[in-house]
């Protein structure tokens, strides 16, 4: 079910809200983990069983991982069995196939030994395997183990965060789980999450993809829309992704739950470093808590084992997004990218020379739009052809009328999604408030009534059934 749906904003939510506040304080965690389910099983409900397996299994490794004593050769393989079936349930259904195609392609005798295998990818199984494998870890490292299973049950399957993100550790709702309290204020700045965010999604992120879309789709791709078609991509999708985790921290927050921010402001980054440390931000504290630092971190004496240790995260990180030798490529990118960072300390030279800032910065963008193709084209050879026609080698030349009409009907929500995608409007509104105080009321209402305006607008898109697809549900 998406957020973004009729049955979700006039049935399933108000519902959920409504019975969940007439409940007792004891009786709203099942009541959540009910609704989660089927919210879950809305698409389809066989691949509920694939999450509920996934819930016990790491119900009971939890439980016999905090039996025994930390770091004792019992508990290291109670953790290396939770880690492996819970890598191996990701395996099976997201990289099954991917592998035994890869296998028939270059070694053409093993497909008289085994079939090419078709399984169907569930629904957010990347997020919640992610969550599930966290929690074991964390109580492998000292946190207390929840003894109830219908509580670790509602951490994996909140259906704020179930499909999409962000990635919420155990440790961060835990005491929210067993005691949650909703006032009036976090109720509103609940809503006003939501809005903001359902916004984002349809008002922008859908509005660009018809652009992204028909560019990626050309057979006459000129060099004007191959760049106006990735730059509308990389709105695309962080108005998509962003606008995603903003409705389920909006969610969280009406429920009474307080949810990590997932976005902050990432394409003002000035260097690789900083884009992943405003992008996908649950995502890349995962990986650095309990892959990277485990690894060694950078406090390794080799120069060479901290370059291991970033391939190791970056190619992770890549297969993490999919089945696919784009994403594998586009983690090495990363991977290659941060390393050559690390290693020169650009990251403190751009801080430091105010000459070196803006070409490293405009270096940035251009490697974050690259990295997009590899995110956003069927395969290898096509990501390869539209980089060509980005640079000059484009079959239907510089422009054509193609790019002239799409630049010409897209070009006020491109300049909107630009402005929207900085800080921009927060900082010109944080001056005023700054030089004018009694303009402070003037902007928390006014921003509260023009979402409110622009969530009636959203919905009136969605009632007319627009262009209204989630990137990162297929992950």
């Amino acid at each position: 079910m998406l957020f973004t749906s009729l049955e979700f904003l006039f049935m399933f939510f108000p519902i959920t809200l409504g019975i969940n506040y007439l409940l007792p304080q004891k009786a709203r965690n099942y009541w959540l983990l009910l609704v989660s389910l089927i919210f879950y099983a809305w698409g389809e409900p066989a691949f509920v069983v694939v999450m509920l397996i996934s819930i016990l299994f790491n119900y009971f490794m939890a439980i016999r991982v905090a039996e025994t004593k930390r770091g004792d050769r019992h508990s290291k393989i109670m953790l290396a069995i939770a880690v492996v079936g819970n890598l191996g349930l990701l395996f099976v259904y997201k990289y099954m196939n991917f592998a035994t195609g890869t296998l028939h392609s270059i070694f053409p005798f093993t497909q008289e030994l085994f079939e090419q295998t078709k399984y169907v990818l569930p629904i957010g199984i990347s997020f919640f395997t992610f969550q599930s494998m966290s929690y074991v870890i964390d109580v492998y490292r000292g946190t207390p183990v929840q003894k109830n299973p219908f509580y670790v049950g509602l951490y994996v399957s909140l259906f704020p965060q179930l499909i999409a993100g962000p990635i919420v550790r155990y440790t961060t709702v835990e005491e929210e789980i067993k005691h949650r309290v909703v006032t009036t204020d976090m109720f509103t700045k609940g809503m006003y999450r939501f809005m903001k965010g359902f916004n984002k999604k349809v008002l922008l992120a859908n509005v660009l993809a018809q652009v992204a879309d028909v560019s990626f789709e050309s057979t006459e791709l000129t060099v004007s829309l191959a760049w106006l078609g990735i730059i509308c991509y990389a709105l695309q999708i962080f108005f998509d992704f962003a606008g995603y985790s903003e409705m389920a921290i909006g969610i969280g927050l009406m429920l009474g739950f307080n949810f990590l921010e997932n976005f902050n402001y990432p394409y003002i980054s000035k260097t690789i470093t900083e884009f992943w440390r405003r992008w996908h931000m649950s995502l890349g504290t995962w990986f650095r808590d309990y892959l990277y630092f485990p690894l060694g971190g950078s406090r390794v004496k080799s120069k060479w084992r901290l370059v291991f240790n970033l391939a190791v995260v970056w190619l992770a990180t890549g297969i993490w997004h999919g089945a696919s030798w784009n994403f594998i490529l586009w983690g090495v990118l990363y991977g290659v990218l941060l390393i050559f960072e690390k290693l020169t300390k650009l990251p403190e030279k751009v801080e430091k020379y105010i000459g070196l800032r803006i070409p490293y910065q405009v270096f940035t963008m251009l490697m974050v739009l690259l990295g997009w193709v590899l995110f956003r084209a069927i395969d290898l050879p096509s990501a390869l052809e539209y980089m060509k026609a980005m640079f000059g080698f484009a079959p239907g030349g510089f422009i054509n009328d193609t790019a002239i009409m799409h630049l010409t009907d897209y070009a006020i929500t491109l300049i909107a999604g630009i402005i929207c995608s900085t800080p921009l409007i927060g900082f010109v509104a944080n001056k005023i408030k700054a030089r004018v105080t009694w303009t402070g009321n003037v902007f928390h209402f006014g921003g509260y009534l023009v979402q409110a305006v622009l969530f009636i607008v959203s919905v009136s898109f969605i009632v007319m059934n627009a262009h209204n697809p989630f990137i990162y549900f297929n992950f």
